[in-house]
């Protein structure tokens, strides 16, 4: 783990410059020569030698000699080096279990939309349910055609965990009742305060991004 993050640590400081990103950028497109490079750049040959070098030592760059002019090289961008900056998925051998506090809108609507987008498991509790889901969270899982999870009835966190599920709190007070046995929380705001269709719309496009985000991080175990 520890040399991962500092392959990536230095990856992204070689980046961090603003001529090796324009370098970078040019290298997207195809090979280039380091006399091409600057001529693009209007940079002196001294700059892109040495950004080029640095480039290189992290592992972002390669150097093939020319077949026809053997004095000249080209530099080609190793474009996996950018797939593998992101961190590593998070292993995932249970269900994600989205909680909030009622386990009657926000908890329910991201079972649902996660249900939509993921092979992975999900269910979702409450950490004190109410007695029935909000009549709008009914009314916007059919607008924005989101599957029922389980049965739609609001049920105990203490309850529904089991070993193994990945814990995302999304309701402040949920958070801060669990004292850290959640995995990740998403501070969404409770649309039952202003209990209109529109409040509840706009924690459905909430949870659509930031489940879109999420996704790539977790991975079955």
């Amino acid at each position: 783990m520890t040399d991962d993050l500092d392959r990536r640590a230095a990856a992204f400081a070689a980046l961090s410059d603003p001529a090796r990103l324009r370098i970078v950028d040019l290298l997207t497109i195809g090979d280039l020569a380091p006399k091409e490079i600057g001529a693009e750049l209007g940079m002196p040959s001294n700059l892109v030698s040495f950004h080029l070098g640095v480039l290189e030592e992290r592992g972002i760059i390669v150097r093939r000699a020319s077949e026809g002019d053997g004095r000249r090289n080209y530099v080609r961008l190793r474009s996996e080096v950018f797939r593998t900056l992101e961190a590593e998925p998070i292993p995932v051998s249970g269900r994600v279990l989205f909680v909030c506090t009622a386990n009657s809108a926000r908890s329910q609507l991201a079972a649902g939309v996660w249900a939509q987008e993921s092979d992975i498991p999900c269910a979702s509790a409450g950490t004190d349910p109410g007695e029935v889901v909000n009549p709008r969270t009914v009314s916007a899982a059919r607008r924005w055609n989101i599957p029922y999870v389980g049965e739609m009835v609001p049920r105990a966190f203490g309850e529904v965990k089991r070993a193994g599920d990945f814990v995302v709190t999304v309701c402040d007070r949920a958070h801060e009742l669990l004292h850290g046995a959640d995995h990740a929380h998403w501070s969404i705001p409770d649309p039952a305060r202003t209990d209109s269709d529109s409040a509840f719309d706009d924690v459905v496009r909430e949870l659509r991004e930031r489940i879109a985000d999420m996704l790539p991080r977790l991975a079955t175990a």
